[in-house]
Parts: C-alpha cells; sequence; structure tokens
C-alpha cells in the first residue's frame, strides 16, 4: 500500500504507540497492565509500520528478530523465577530492590515482577511478529 496519510501517520503514532507499551509494562505489576498488554502494544506499533511500508522494508530494519525476541523474553522470565531460588526464596518469589527516587517519575520500585513482565513483554513480541510475518507473507491468492 501506498498512502502518504498512513506514511506519515505510522511515522509520528508509532513511537508514541511503542512509549505507551514501555508505560504499561512499567506500571502492570503494581496495576493492570505489564508484558503481556505492553508487547501487543508494542507489536501493534510495529504492524502500524508495516501497514505503511511493507513486510519487505520495514522487517530489514527490525533488530533482533522476532525469534531472538521470543527467545530472550523465555529466558529473562525464567532469570527471573531462578532470581527468588538463589535467595533462599520459592520459585518466582518477588523480591525487590530498595525504592529510588527518580525525578519526574518519582519512587520507582523495581524487582523481579518487573522482570518477568520484561520476559513477557519480550515473548509476545517475538511469538506476535513471527505470527504475523508468516501470516503477511504468505500467498493468499
Amino acid at each position: 500500500m501506498n498512502s502518504t496519510i498512513l506514511n506519515i501517520t505510522a511515522r509520528y503514532l508509532s513511537p508514541v504507540i511503542f512509549l505507551l507499551s514501555l508505560i504499561v509494562l512499567y506500571r502492570g505489576h503494581n496495576y493492570p497492565g505489564g508484558g503481556f498488554i505492553g508487547g501487543l502494544l508494542a507489536v501493534s506499533a510495529c504492524l502500524l509500520v508495516v501497514l505503511a511500508r511493507g513486510w519487505e522494508v520495514t522487517e530489514s530494519k527490525w533488530w533482533p528478530d522476532s525469534i531472538t525476541l521470543l527467545v530472550t523474553g523465555l529466558a529473562v522470565t525464567a532469570v527471573s523465577g531462578i532470581l527468588g531460588v538463589l535467595a533462599g526464596e520459592a520459585f518466582l518469589t518477588g523480591l525487590w530492590l530498595p525504592a529510588l527516587d527518580v525525578p519526574l517519575l518519582g519512587k520507582v520500585k523495581l524487582g523481579t515482577p518487573l522482570l518477568f513482565d520484561l520476559g513477557v513483554y519480550l515473548a509476545v513480541m517475538g511469538f506476535s511478529l513471527k505470527c504475523a510475518s508468516a501470516l503477511g507473507q504468505e500467498d493468499w491468492s
């Protein structure tokens, strides 16, 4: 598709959607949201660019590829669970660092639940992009 309006919309709206996905990812361990919804929002930002520019142009600029995102997400999720075991607790026990006071953000709490959500975020992105890529490049005629 070669639409000027869609190209301009994708250029300006996809970074906003991606930033929103990171906000949903961060606030997900305390409020509704998290890795799954954030990952789907990030994929929707990528797919908006795909609709505007096509698979060939867009997929060549993605780094890392979808399988790498999926495997990295699964590894990060496993590490977040193993950290609890290493601390002498049960698998997937939430461990927290002391809260940091960050300007403009206030108190920032970092811990293994956020690490788990990050793993889910990456895995959802990798899986969804791989599925969309397979469907988008299929010859349906």
